[in-house]
């Protein structure tokens, strides 16, 4: 038993180590030291481990449970970013709907997708992936539309500008921005969709054999340059979200999980609106069953938001809908 003990605490600290190391995705950039980007990836089964193992403590009756309790309470913060049951409830009633989706190129049907958003009630939407087909939502006009990301809304559209326009194989991220006027106020939404990571089920499906360790090679070959794109398009965007005159929401499909450094750096000085007033779990991927928050929407600290939900009760692509309500009125 002694023995189990000791492989148990060499096991505790090595995670407690490698929890430590995903705070550092708020100061070092991947073109400088990607690993630490991975830990972020790996944080709900790192947090998961690192919280079962403290419990045996606890009934172990060991004294160590107490510093384990503590250095725990560190990461309150990068679970509430994947699983929120803390949130302040806003009792305010939004007069803001906003609609973020990635379509995935309308490929689990066009209809479908147009007849959920007409019902949605949404007032401004946001698409990526969306493809070449053009979508027609009732009460919602489109200014201009680049391949992947586009924006739908009623109200007027002041100003359109495209800032990443993917173009090759190897640079596939897409975002623009756009001024629209509501209710008196101007406000920037700039929809995102940094660059995918293009795997597919059969390349991350561990099978326990010999071939699992060069699959995980290949992984992280994938997973290593794009850390290093991200920080590219990272930069691109900033300026945009930095210069703006008028108040910013930020939405999208980021291919990053909460606690990454696209995650700190991407959204800088902004609200995670999930975090502020979602409930439940944030996860909006769901071909995998390993669970995936890479769908986002942020917003200036002056627009308040009330409402956030990862609509779960349809599968028209790869993702959910992430639905969003805001309270801009004066």
């Amino acid at each position: 038993m002694k023995i189990f003990r000791l492989i148990l605490l060499i096991l505790h600290v090595g995670i407690s180590l490698l929890l430590a190391g995903l705070f550092m995705n708020a100061y070092v950039p991947p073109k400088m030291f990607p690993w630490f980007n991975l830990i972020s990836l790996g944080f709900p089964i790192l947090i998961i481990t690192y919280t079962l193992i403290t419990i045996f403590w606890i009934f172990s009756l060991k004294k160590r449970v107490i510093v384990f309790i503590l250095y725990g309470l560190l990461f309150i913060n990068p679970i509430k970013r994947w699983i929120n049951f803390s949130s302040v409830e806003n009792k305010e009633m939004g007069d803001l709907k906003i609609l973020s989706f990635n379509v995935k190129g309308g490929e689990f049907g066009k209809e479908a997708i147009e007849n959920y958003i007409n019902g949605s009630g949404a007032d401004i939407v946001l698409l990526q992936e969306r493809g070449r087909k053009g979508f027609d939502f009732k009460g919602l006009k489109t200014n201009e539309e680049i391949p992947v990301v586009s924006l739908y809304s009623k109200y007027k559209i002041i100003n359109h500008k495209g800032l990443i326009i993917g173009d090759f194989e190897d640079f596939n991220a897409y975002a623009d921005q756009t001024d629209i006027e509501i209710k008196g106020h101007i406000y920037r939404f700039v929809n995102v969709y940094l660059q995918p990571f293009k795997f597919e089920k059969s390349m991350v499906k561990l099978h326990g054999n010999e071939e699992d360790e060069q699959k995980l090679k290949d992984i992280v070959k994938r997973l290593i340059p794009t850390f290093k794109r991200h920080q590219e398009q990272i930069e691109i965007i900033r300026k945009a979200i930095d210069n703006s005159p008028y108040p910013v929401i930020l939405a999208g499909d980021f291919n990053s999980v909460p606690n990454s450094y696209e995650y700190y750096h991407l959204p800088y000085g902004l609200k995670d609106v999930f975090f502020e007033v979602g409930r439940g779990s944030a996860t909006s991927f769901h071909d995998y069953t390993f669970p995936l928050r890479i769908d986002y929407v942020f917003s200036s600290p002056s627009i308040v938001p009330t409402s956030y939900k990862v609509d779960r009760s349809v599968k028209i692509s790869d993702h959910y809908p992430v639905l969003t309500t805001f309270k801009i009125s004066n």
